[in-house]
């Protein structure tokens, strides 16, 4: 909604018109990994869905994966308090390393 009433739908959908249909994770900025710890809160209502699997093999030191009870694409806005809950798990985890 926050795009429509603003004007700005068309640069937020962007990124989709420009990489979608094509192969876009063959390029390399997508093909690289990422070196510092990260945590994942996997929703269910999410657009896309990303295995844990696929998500190590991108962040080598995925530290916390959450698979939420509720949720979607706006998870801070739907859930704050779980994403916060979970926020506060994944940096207790990174203080304990």
């Amino acid at each position: 909604m926050i795009y429509w009433t603003t004007g700005t739908i068309t640069s937020s959908q962007r990124f989709y018109k420009e990489n979608m249909g094509k192969n876009f994770t063959a390029e390399k900025p997508f093909r690289m990994k990422v070196q510092v710890p990260t945590g994942f809160a996997a929703f269910p209502c999410e657009l896309l869905h990303i295995p844990e699997k696929w998500l190590k093999f991108k962040y080598p030191k995925l530290i916390s994966y959450s698979y939420m009870a509720r949720g979607g694409h706006f998870a801070a806005l739907e859930e704050p308090e779980l994403l916060a809950r979970d926020i506060i798990k994944f940096v207790g985890l990174l203080e304990r390393q």
